[in-house]
């Protein structure tokens, strides 16, 4: 059974930087594709970015192209998410996500409901 364990989260300022990661184990990690989410208070999921199992295709939300970057590192066990210029309006938990679908795979979908996998979640609040 894959487990996600998202970290990294914290308080920052109105345009600074973050990085989160998230530490993947308990099956192997190639046949997954992985997914940041996040969701603020009284709004819902929204996707953030997603890489491919061979991390030929990533896919980013509109709201945060140009500043954030997916990667996986680390012998592909974990997956980041560089943060730049961050937004007050970007405060919210931080999910990481896995899926073997090969839709997600192939297209580089965002759909929450595509995903089976998920972490608890980190947080992030921006805030001067």
């Amino acid at each position: 059974q894959l487990q996600l364990v998202e970290s990294g989260g914290g308080l920052v300022q109105p345009g600074d930087s973050l990085r989160l990661h998230c530490t993947a184990s308990g099956d192997t990690l190639d046949y997954y594709s992985f997914a940041w989410f996040r969701q603020a208070p009284g709004k819902e999921r929204e996707g953030v970015a997603m890489i491919n199992r061979s991390g030929g295709v990533i896919n980013y939300g509109n709201s945060v192209k140009d500043r954030f970057t997916i990667r996986r590192a680390g012998a592909k066990s974990t997956v980041d998410l560089q943060m730049n210029v961050l937004k007050k309006e970007e405060t919210a938990v931080y999910y990481c996500a896995a899926s073997k679908s090969s839709r997600v795979d192939e297209l580089g979908s965002l759909n929450a409901e595509e995903y089976n996998y998920w972490g608890q979640g980190t947080q992030v609040t921006v805030s001067s």
